[in-house]
């Protein structure tokens, strides 16, 4: 039985898929035969997603899963990953991620001594440079989000033990799939779920960890143009679901967005989220 799923979410990104996985199947291959890769492409029907299901059948040397899924668009819908794994682990990533040679066997290795314990497990992202990295997010209000990149120097030594954060970017996170505790479903666009996931494992008594071993580079250049659509509104409806799914104050999201656009739009976009059963 395969061990670990490794599954990404994509949107018209086909060359951060293609070097993504590609990475994988070149500098992991001591874990290929224990893992399986899913990628669930968010707009199949273009020319990235066509390119996309072409390069997935050349990926012969592990089980791999192309998921088209139009419903609707959403950062959110990673969760689907966990639902359609077949193994006991799963780490997401975003399609434009690699990991530090011998992370990911670390990372198996990790949930087979058990020492997970069920908790929300993420890793340094190391920054361009190679050398300088973000252990977690402070969970202060910058630029329409909640969290801005800290650095705890613990993780200086990925051998370092693991520690709990407050949060994280979710470009690579990992977890059990019996103990994943999910996305809301009424999640959509992009954005409000860091944070949000980090304090729904609290309340369920885990822990979010920063393992210093798992360390990820993340692509954050887009010199064609980010073409995944971003509407503030849709950004800040996820906060106000999210934030009261699990019990946090919404007034600071008020304070933070009352600078972008009026108060009367926020008003309406609480009450447009607030009749709905969001506590899933």
């Amino acid at each position: 039985m395969k061990k670990l799923t490794i599954g990404m979410v994509t949107y018209d990104d086909f060359d951060g898929v293609y070097f993504s996985i590609q990475a994988i199947r070149m500098f992991h291959k001591e874990i290929i035969n224990d893992i399986e890769i899913i990628v669930i492409d968010n707009n199949p029907n273009e020319e990235h997603g066509k390119a996309v299901k072409g390069f997935t059948n050349w990926v012969t040397d592990c089980p791999i899963k192309y998921i088209p899924f139009t419903e609707y668009k959403s950062t959110a819908i990673r969760s689907k990953i966990f639902e359609h794994a077949t193994t006991p682990y799963v780490l997401v990533m975003d399609c434009h991620v690699m990991f530090e040679s011998g992370a990911i066997k670390k990372l198996i290795d990790y949930f087979d001594s058990g020492k997970d314990n069920g908790n929300l497990l993420q890793g340094p992202m190391v920054y361009d440079d190679l050398k300088n990295f973000a252990t977690h997010f402070d969970l202060v209000w910058r630029g329409q989000m909640w969290g801005t990149w800290g650095t705890d120097e613990r993780a200086k030594d990925p051998n370092a033990e693991p520690f709990e954060i407050p949060a994280q970017g979710l470009g690579c996170f990992a977890s059990r799939k019996e103990t994943w505790l999910g996305f809301n479903s009424k999640f959509r666009g992009f954005g409000g779920e860091e944070g949000y996931i980090h304090e729904k494992y609290r309340k369920a008594g885990k822990k979010a960890l920063c393992l210093p071993f798992l360390r990820w580079v993340h692509r954050f250049g887009r010199p064609n143009g980010v073409k995944y659509p971003l509407l503030m509104e849709l950004k800040v409806k996820n906060y106000f679901i999210g934030f009261t799914e699990v019990g946090l104050d919404t007034k600071p999201i008020y304070d933070h967005f009352k600078e972008f656009t009026t108060t009367e739009n926020l008003d309406k976009w609480f009450s447009d989220v607030s009749g709905e059963n969001i506590n899933k």
